[in-house]
């Protein structure tokens, strides 16, 4: 029996891939902060059960992972949250817990399982959930992108620390997803036009497009694939020069 933890599960991207697990027939823990969030998530996917846990606290994840019972063979660490301002402005408490959640957290609940897996001989796969904005940046986005970067190096030393043991460690680094934290900023639809014309693939994402990775990277079609960092931003990230202006001039074929 195939079994899945996915963490920050009771929404957003991390409820699309529980219920996408689900739906392949996995046994998945939907882990989050609040139990009657889960709950009611876990009840729409079969196969799910609700588990709570805060991520950035060992003794509540070691808990969780008890109560879900023996080795996952997948976890995806999804839980994150962001505390938006300025950083010359930005309170110490405010970076502090995004770093402890978003950095920490998924740092322990990798650890958690990896052990379960090495004790049980589970040759498991844990996929970390990234940011473009840990590749690029966006303004006032306080700790978020830097915590983003730090699990995307985290991801490579777990995988070539992990190897050895048969577990797979990979990080996918979503883009501009309609779900969860865009919320507010895709309610005003002329913002929402206004960045999906600067995605080269002419859309924004959904939760769906992470899933479809998720489970990809979960498989044994990807058995020979661990470390990386894989966007699914409908190549926004590498678009930045294509959106400055640019002389006509400049592109005739031939010598200048």
């Amino acid at each position: 029996m195939k079994r899945a933890l996915v963490t920050g599960a009771a929404r957003g991207i991390g409820k699309a891939i529980a219920a996408r697990l689900g739906a392949d027939g996995w046994t998945v823990g939907m882990l989050d902060v609040s139990q009657s969030d889960v709950d009611a998530a876990a009840s729409d996917i079969e196969g799910a059960m609700g588990l709570v846990a805060d991520i950035s606290d060992e003794g509540s994840v070691e808990a969780a992972l008890d109560m879900f019972g023996g080795a996952p063979n997948l976890v995806v660490n999804n839980a994150g949250i962001v505390r938006f301002g300025p950083l010359i402005d930005l309170a110490f408490e405010d970076f502090a817990i995004v770093a402890m959640v978003n950095l920490v957290g998924t740092f322990t609940v990798a650890r958690a399982a990896a052990r379960r897996m090495v004790d049980a001989a589970v040759r498991g796969s844990i996929i970390n959930i990234t940011s473009m904005n840990g590749v690029a940046p966006g303004p006032n986005g306080g700790a978020y992108g830097a915590t983003k970067a730090g699990i995307a190096l985290l991801t490579q030393q777990m995988a070539i620390e992990w190897g050895s043991y048969g577990i797979r460690v990979n990080a996918i680094a979503p883009g501009l997803i309609l779900a969860g934290m865009s919320d507010a900023i895709y309610s005003d639809p002329q913002i929402r036009e206004a960045r999906e014309s600067k995605v080269p693939l002419g859309r924004l994402g959904t939760p769906e497009d992470v899933a479809s990775l998720v489970t990809f990277l979960a498989s044994s079609e990807s058995s020979y694939i661990t470390g990386q960092n894989i966007l699914v931003d409908g190549g926004v990230t590498m678009s930045m020069i294509a959106n400055l202006p640019r002389p006509k001039s400049v592109d005739k074929v031939g010598m200048a």
